[in-house]
């Protein structure tokens, strides 16, 4: 007795417009990054700020013991008042010389000495206003503060100890790092940079040297990319240790939940967004190393076609090459079908999981 044909179930492939994202993992890092230095010697007289705490620019945060530099400032300042005295003397002396040498009473060589005279006394000026400005400054580096906004660390020196300042080893206060915006940093080997720089070249996707493409982020306790950023900076060399390109993206962090230094996993435009077919991963077989789908052809005859496969996107493998929107695939009961005999077909339609998931949220809101 012959046996009926196998029953199958066929649906034409899932299109839709697709982008795709290359997944690197990253370390978060501020994007200033401040160590507070003493610019002046002196003892610590009193801290301004709490351990840890947020800071914003200009905040006081250190004072050092200004009265050695407020004394050497009155007598700069001191220094001024007398040479603009000496000045206006030399002024009026040179009117006088002026007038006098007018009426032919002194001689020319007089003038020419209240003239140069009257130019030390304006170049003495000067000097002196140079000198209080300097221990002006003197003065207002006593107080160190914040030249950024940021989260503090603990303090290095604790009140009553000496700071050396204005040197190269001068004494390490304490560090800032800024927390919003973010950076993280990341790398991808030589075949994804070879791979962007084509389709750039190509016009499918933007140079991130000249674009901000976009990059989502995940921490390590969350599911989804739930931060969103964009791309700032490519490095402008392939690093010969490692051969890796380094990258850095840009993330705005109101409230400060990316920290410095925390992991990260990061996705970076890959390609798109353009149009694709997708078919379920399971419908996909192999023959050594060719892949191929059961297609339905005529007269209801299951026949092979042979296929290019890319990435899976959201549990649906995108079908570069070898199927056309209106194939109908078999997608239930391959092992059941011989190639070239007919079968009986149940149609179905495909559909993203995402958008499944989508409604299945949407329900639960509601109730």
């Amino acid at each position: 007795m012959q046996q009926p044909p196998p029953e199958v179930t066929v649906a034409k492939p899932l299109e839709k417009e697709i982008t795709e994202w290359d997944e690197y993992t990253g370390r978060l890092k501020g994007v200033e990054t401040v160590d507070i230095r003493a610019r002046v010697n002196g003892y610590l007289q009193s801290i301004h700020f709490k351990d840890g705490a947020i800071v914003n620019k200009g905040d006081l945060l250190f004072v050092i013991d200004s009265r050695p530099y407020k004394a050497v400032l009155d007598a700069a300042e001191a220094e001024v008042n007398r040479s603009r005295a000496r000045l206006q003397l030399a002024k009026n002396d040179l009117k006088r010389v002026q007038k006098l040498f007018q009426s032919r009473v002194v001689s020319e060589e007089e003038l020419d000495r209240r003239t140069q005279e009257e130019k030390q006394a304006v170049a003495s000026v000067t000097a002196a206003q140079a000198v209080a400005r300097s221990a002006r400054l003197d003065v207002e580096f006593t107080e160190v503060r914040s030249p950024i906004n940021g989260r503090i660390g603990r303090k290095l020196v604790d009140i009553g100890n000496l700071v050396n300042g204005g040197t190269a080893n001068s004494t390490l206060l304490a560090t800032i790092v800024s927390l919003d915006p973010i950076h993280v940093y990341f790398t991808a080997d030589e075949r994804a940079y070879l791979k962007y720089l084509r389709l750039a070249r190509k016009g499918v996707r933007p140079s991130s040297r000249t674009t901000p493409n976009p990059v989502q982020l995940r921490l390590t306790d969350e599911e989804d990319f739930p931060h969103r950023g964009h791309m700032d900076f490519v490095d402008n060399r392939v690093d010969e240790a490692t051969g890796t390109m380094q990258g850095r993206a840009l993330f705005d962090n109101p409230d400060l939940t990316l920290t410095p230094g925390l992991f990260a996993r990061i996705r970076v435009l890959g390609k798109g967004p353009y149009r694709a077919l997708l078919i379920p991963e399971d419908t996909i077989l192999s023959d050594q190393a060719m892949k191929y789908v059961l297609i339905l052809g005529e007269k209801n005859i299951a026949k092979r076609r042979y296929i290019e496969s890319g990435r899976i996107i959201n549990g649906l493998r995108v079908i570069e090459q070898g199927l056309k929107p209106d194939d109908e695939i078999v997608i239930n009961g391959m092992l059941r079908v011989r190639e070239g005999a007919p079968v009986n077909v149940q149609r179905e339609v495909l559909h993203d999981p995402t958008d499944r998931k989508q409604r299945a949220n949407g329900r639960k809101t509601e109730s």
